[in-house]
């Protein structure tokens, strides 16, 4: 029993180091790993042995992790540390004997908890539990460590997925109550952050963009864009909102996107000041050369209400001068009108296919491209005489689609200055913000239902995750030491009684 021997020598040096207490807590546990180990190295070696060995001892060590956290957690306040008395927002509260035990979940399953109660001397207000606050828990059900676990897998998870996720790896049992609170006090708490994680995020790549080699400037690109969802209460808006925010380097390399999303709501206010925001905000801490400022859409009604109303008046934040966006409507949007004009003309058969690949190159690649597609659209038109009223109609919605944007469509330019010509991150947003938890298999939303989720998605696909959280816990910390504070030597303890001594 070599195994049983070292784990002995190990209680043995972790006991000088934390008491008895911890030993006794322990030792049941470490006596089945150093069996298990034992029995393993004791027969033939399998892969089923070697399964189960992998498992039960995962299952050991998660328990090993309870009962430290446990111990440490119930230790952290010493009767001679805690305050009798603590002011709260206001109000003075006492301390009260240390409440009865509670259960917790952490990450490593559910622990039970004792922490000191304070209650208000004015009976008007709720009772406290400092340490909780301390410890940063969650909806009064999680630790931190495991709040932000179920956070981002409930970005992710349905809620049978995540439930089942919890009872076979942390060895806790929820119900869907429980788990919608956590994740809601998560979503708000990262959400109140993600704005100043994103604009700190873009400001670092707009110094390596700027540091970068290339013939032109570095760009800052942006789109949106919207998609329909399956909406349950609301028949009179279902179309939600993604924005993209690109920065590129002075070679035309992307180097990276954060993301912005709303749900449905009326003339998508809440998108465009979201935006509107973050592109000032970014400008305002820019102190380098002012990027190529690009502005890609597919020229729906909300893209370009946006750019007529804010970015085509949009000034630097730091020194009022007009700033010059380049609208450029979508080159793959563009095509489509252009099948669809070859569609109504020729038919769908192979010799409109042939007419429309020749007009998307010419578009692509030619010196006012857009306007020998429109004259040989024109063209053929008059050699094929009348149309139905459908083909009639569809024909001049997608032609004046592109005469109209005409000015938007220089690709042969744009393309020379390295700047992008499609929203394809735009339209990919579209899909991983909503689309991949969104639109599965049966699902139905409510509006508070998906902000949530929607909240933590954008933060977790704009790679702002760690930095929003480093935020939530600075602020969960200031407003704790703000919030709970020892009352002044003017206030007696013996006026409040015994148990204020």
């Amino acid at each position: 029993m070599q195994d049983v021997t070292r784990a002995t020598r190990c209680l043995a040096r972790l006991t000088q180091l934390t008491g008895a207490s911890l030993l006794v807590e322990l030792w049941p546990v470490v006596l089945r790993i150093a069996r298990l180990i034992h029995g393993f190295r004791s027969h033939e070696v399998t892969p089923q042995r070697t399964f189960d060995f992998e498992v039960q001892l995962n299952e050991l060590l998660r328990e090993t992790g309870r009962l430290i956290v446990q111990w440490v957690f119930n230790r952290l306040e010493p009767a001679e540390e805690v305050p009798s008395l603590l002011w709260h927002q206001g109000d003075l509260y006492r301390r009260k004997r240390k409440s009865s035990m509670r259960y917790l979940s952490c990450s490593f399953g559910p622990i039970r908890l004792r922490r000191y109660l304070y209650e208000p001397i004015e009976i008007r207000d709720r009772c406290l539990f400092p340490l909780e606050w301390q410890l940063g828990v969650i909806a009064d059900s999680a630790t931190m460590a495991l709040a932000d676990t179920v956070a981002r897998l409930a970005s992710d998870f349905t809620q049978r997925q995540l439930l089942d996720h919890l009872a076979q790896r942390h060895s806790i049992h929820w119900g869907v109550r429980r788990l919608r609170k956590v994740v809601t006090a998560m979503a708000e708490g990262m959400g109140e952050q993600r704005h100043r994680a994103q604009v700190a995020r873009l400001l670092a790549w707009f110094k390596e963009a700027a540091e970068s080699t290339g013939p032109r400037k570095f760009i800052l690109s942006v789109g949106r864009d919207g998609i329909m969802l399956p909406i349950v209460q609301s028949q009179k808006y279902k179309e939600g909102a993604a924005a993209t925010v690109s920065v590129f380097k002075r070679n035309g390399k992307r180097l990276g996107t954060v993301y912005l999303g709303q749900m449905p709501e009326e003339y998508q206010v809440a998108i465009s000041q979201q935006l509107t925001r973050l592109l000032l905000d970014i400008l305002k801490q820019w102190n380098g050369p002012l990027p190529q400022l690009v502005y890609v859409t597919d020229a729906g009604y909300h893209p370009t209400d946006y750019f007529n109303r804010v970015l085509s008046r949009m000034c630097h934040p730091r020194t009022g001068q007009m700033l010059q966006w380049e609208w450029i409507v979508d080159y793959y949007h563009a095509c489509q009108y252009i099948t669809k004009i070859a569609q109504t003309i020729l038919g769908p058969g192979r010799e409109g296919y042939a007419w429309a690949k020749k007009m998307r190159s010419w578009l692509k690649t030619k010196p006012q491209g857009l306007f020998r597609v429109l004259r040989s659209a024109g063209a053929l038109r008059a050699i094929r005489g009348l149309m139905n009223p459908e083909d009639e109609k569809d024909y001049e919605s997608a032609y004046n689609y592109l005469r109209n944007r005409a000015a938007f469509m220089n690709y042969v330019g744009f393309r020379k200055q390295k700047l992008p010509i499609g929203s394809g991150v735009t339209e990919a947003a579209c899909k991983t913000i909503f689309t991949q938890r969104f639109k599965r298999s049966g699902m139905k939303w409510k509006l508070e239902g998906g902000a949530t989720i929607l909240a933590l998605r954008v933060i977790d696909l704009s790679g702002v995750w760690q930095q929003a959280r480093a935020a939530m816990f600075a602020a969960m910390e200031a407003a704790y030491k703000k919030d709970l504070q020892r009352p002044t030597p003017a206030y007696s303890s013996n006026e409040y009684g015994e148990n204020a001594a």
